[in-house]
């Protein structure tokens, strides 16, 4: 059985613990004009699999420096969730469009700075060439799947945000602090998957 197939299979089971829906509380939510966006869970194809994370670089507006898939908001031009996430994929690290095998559209997602997240989960293969654009990602870097889908490594943190005690899951691996959104749809991948990566 292939990658793409093991995962087609693990993410046809529904989870077995409810998945999170946000960053919001549902009296917040409906105060927001939500944006729609996408992202790319990139798992790469070798024997131990890994999925493709980037870091934002410091000059961006939003989530400068932070830990994040390829991914954004939603064109006009583009004609579903899969298509916008490969085409940011494609701008953000060059990883080409037509070397992704898609798998699965997930769950979406809620963040705090108004964008409902598409994850759409594809397989790469290993090793490929990838360039960051200077403008955007500062590096990009692979982490182990079976790490991120272990719940052990699922911690909790919380600040105060708009007044509000606000609670969110960290990763951390290597010096890298994966957190807020995309540690949370890591957690619901980790929800979701019925196999051991």
């Amino acid at each position: 059985m292939t990658l793409a197939e093991r995962l087609r299979a693990g993410l046809a089971h529904p989870a077995q613990v409810p998945l999170l829906t946000g960053d919001f509380d549902q009296d917040e939510v409906a105060a927001v004009r939500w944006r729609e966006a996408a992202v790319l869970v990139a798992v790469t194809d070798r024997p131990e699999p890994g999925i493709l994370l980037t870091q934002r670089t410091a000059t961006l507006r939003n989530h400068a420096g932070q830990i994040a898939f390829p991914g954004g908001r939603i064109d006009p031009d583009d004609p579903d969730p899969v298509a916008a996430a490969l085409r940011e994929a494609e701008e953000e690290v060059a990883l080409p469009r037509n070397a992704v095998e898609v798998v699965a559209s997930l769950d979406r997602y809620r963040t705090a700075t108004g964008f409902t997240v598409t994850p759409v989960v594809g397989v790469v293969a290993p090793d490929l060439p990838l360039s960051p654009s200077p403008h955007e990602v500062a590096a990009v870097f692979e982490v182990p799947l079976a790490f991120l889908l272990d719940a052990a490594n699922h911690a909790m943190g919380h600040a105060t945000w708009r007044g509000r005690e606000r609670h969110y899951y960290e990763i951390w691996f290597e010096g890298w602090r994966i957190w807020g959104a995309t540690a949370a749809m890591l957690v619901n991948l980790s929800r979701r998957l019925a196999w051991t990566a």
